[in-house]
Parts: C-alpha cells; sequence; structure tokens
C-alpha cells in the first residue's frame, strides 16, 4: 500500500490522475502545493544510510570521497521516487557516529578495512560534519545512525573472537560486555538529544525524521548457523540472542525515545516490517559477514533493504507535505 500510495502522489498529467481516480484527497492536495516548489531535503546518517556495501548498488560519486553512498541505498531510491517534491542533499556517510553528524569531521574509510580488503584511494581526507548540510531553508532531514556511537561493528568483532574460542557454545560475548551496555546506550541517548538539539537549531522549520534500524538478528537464533559467514560467522546463538534483546532493540528505543521529547521530530520505525527479513532469513534484506560468494558485506542491508526502507519514509516524507 506504501508504494501504491507514493506513486499516486507522483502522478502529474491531467491523464494520469484521471486514471488514479482513487488517489487519496489529502496526497492529491500535498501534490498540488508542492509541485510549484521542491523541498529542500537533507539525509543525514551512517553505512546503513549511505548503502556502502556492493549488495546495495555502486558507489556513484566521482571523485570518491570515502563515504560510499550508492546508488541503491534508500536516500537515492527515494530521490528516484520523489525528485519532483524533494531536492535531495545526501551527507551520510560510512561509519558515522552521531558526533559525526553533529559538529565532528570525520575521516571516511571507504573500503579500507585490512587485512580484509585494501582501498587504492585511501586515505581520503577529512568530511565536514554532516550537520553543516543543514540551513534555514532544510524543510525535512532524515537521519539514520547511533549504532556506531554504541559499538555494534565492535561487538560483532568481539563476540565472532570470543564465539570462535569457546567453539559456539554459551554467551561468551554477553558475559564480557554485557555490564556494560546500560552505560553505552546512556551515552547514544545523550548524544541523540544533544543532535536533535542541533539540528532544530540550525533548521527550526524542518520536520526531522529520525530513522530506526532494521530487524538484523531473527527472534529464533538457532535459524543462523554457527561458523556461516553468509550470517554472522562464529557468534553463538546464544550471543545473538542477547545481542537483539539487550542491545538493538534497546538501541531503537533509545532513538525512539530521544525522539520523542522534540516536537519538529518522529521516529520511522524499520524494525517491524522487516521481521522476517534478518540476516539469517531465507529473503535477507540484510547480509551477513559476506555476500556470496566472496564480496565482504559486515551485517549491512542489500538493495531490498533499503528498498523497505525507502518505502516507510516516503510516507513519512510525504506526510510532511500535509
Amino acid at each position: 500500500m506504501i508504494r501504491f500510495r507514493t506513486r499516486l502522489a507522483l502522478l502529474g498529467s491531467a491523464a494520469a490522475l484521471t486514471a488514479g481516480a482513487a488517489v487519496p484527497a489529502q496526497f492529491a492536495g500535498a501534490h498540488t502545493a508542492a509541485a510549484a516548489e521542491q523541498k529542500q531535503w537533507v539525509a543525514l546518517g551512517d553505512s546503513y544510510t549511505a548503502g556502502v556495501i556492493h549488495a546495495a548498488g555502486n558507489v556513484f560519486e566521482v571523485p570518491r570521497d570515502g563515504c560510499e553512498r550508492t546508488d541503491r541505498s534508500y536516500p537515492q531510491v527515494i530521490d528516484r521516487d520523489l525528485g519532483g517534491l524533494f531536492e535531495l542533499t545526501n551527507s551520510s556517510c560510512g561509519a558515522a557516529t552521531i558526533d559525526h553528524v553533529t559538529d565532528t569531521p570525520q575521516n571516511p574509510i571507504g573500503r579500507h578495512l585490512p587485512p580484509n580488503s585494501e582501498d587504492p584511494d585511501y586515505p581520503f581526507p577529512a568530511v565536514p560534519p554532516q550537520t553543516q548540510a543543514v540551513g534555514a531553508d532544510t524543510d525535512v532531514i532524515t537521519v539514520g545512525v547511533g549504532g556506531n556511537s554504541l559499538g555494534f561493528a565492535d561487538f560483532l568483532t568481539k563476540c565472532a573472537q570470543l564465539g570462535a574460542d569457546n567453539e559456539g557454545k554459551g554467551t561468551p560475548c554477553k558475559d564480557a560486555l554485557a555490564a556494560g551496555i546500560p552505560d553505552r546506550l546512556k551515552a547514544v541517548r545523550h548524544d541523540y538529544d544533544r543532535m536533535l538539539a542541533v539540528l532544530h537549531q540550525r533548521a527550526p522549520h524542518a520536520k526531522i525524521l529520525a530513522v530506526g534500524y532494521p530487524t538484523v538478528i531473527p527472534k529464533d537464533a538457532s535459524k543462523c548457523s554457527f561458523g556461516d559467514l553468509a550470517k554472522f560467522g562464529t557468534i553463538t546463538q546464544g550471543d545473538l540472542a542477547w545481542l537483539r534483546q539487550d542491545v538493538l532493540e534497546p538501541l531503537n528505543k533509545t532513538i525512539d525515545d530521544s525522539t520523542g521529547t522534540q516536537d519538529s521530530a518522529s521516529f520511522v520505525d524499520l524494525y517491524t516490517s522487516s521481521r522476517d527479513h534478518s540476516v539469517c532469513d531465507d529473503r535477507k534484506w540484510v547480509e551477513g559477514v559476506v555476500t556470496l560468494p566472496n564480496q565482504l558485506s559486515l551485517v549491512h542491508p542489500n538493495a531490498l533493504g533499503h528498498r523497505n526502507a525507502a518505502d516507510h519514509i516516503e510516507e513519512a516524507m510525504l506526510n510532511t507535505l500535509s
């Protein structure tokens, strides 16, 4: 239904509007009001926004800046769908933290992950804080960030090491790291609150859409075969259940709670719609450690995951026009 309404909102000719006679009144009105002038939209975020991996398309910027924005990531998908209504500035960057969005320059890494991969263009010059793309004329801001501030990528690496050492048994990662998670979540909440305040200050009339993270780990962790690099490699099933319940789901709640304190902000939930499309599901929307046969993916959304994100974010963006 989301894609159907989106396409209807984009119909511009009288013939098309006649053919789509069932266009809801609020969407038809929004299209008429917005047609005269594009709304200024800025996309901010980390690799779950930028795309980064081959399964999320090709890096399209020449010369590369190391942020690895891909042409099938959700900002670019939405730009193709809603380009007549919104003018996109995509400042997202792989490996970005909340601070990199707010006020800290970032040194992008591209695809330089030795010893697994060497990027011939590395090192890249620093990119400015992403909020520099936001101004008083910005109408809509989408922002998807928080996982790197929490340290999720580091958790995956540490959990894989401990799982291998423990031969797939028990919860060695939970045992080692669980005590520090509440403080990490508190730090994410503090940083997210500060970021939202800065965004509101720079664009006082903008609607901020805070994009949550999709389902990465299934509720039934037994779907995730130990040692399978197309899934989570050597992370134990017990640790995967812990990561889902005590790390990833609380991260989404933290973002949602922070957003709820701002009248100009709202939360876009991607978790619910992606429940049956985790790394370990047959029709996955998030790749595992590798995308077969041999592409390093490090647990990032593929083009299907970005398409799902685009559908939900598009609906939220169209609602800002009414």
